[in-house]
């Protein structure tokens, strides 16, 4: 599927989201939105996020 695509139902369902639920409900879906992005890269391989899940361990 296009990245484009992809793209149009997230911007759908953050307008649904928006519609029904108000501006808290925007938000909710803007941050869940953001970590299933950051989760997606991440296996794809295009982000590192294990420095940032380890820690600061020496």
């Amino acid at each position: 599927m296009k990245l484009s695509i992809i793209g149009l139902f997230a911007g759908l369902l953050l307008a649904i989201a928006i519609a029904i639920g108000g501006f808290g409900a925007f938000l909710g879906a803007l941050v869940l939105g953001v970590i299933g992005l950051a989760a997606g890269a991440h296996l794809d391989g295009d982000i590192d996020l294990t420095s940032i899940l380890r820690g600061r361990r020496e």
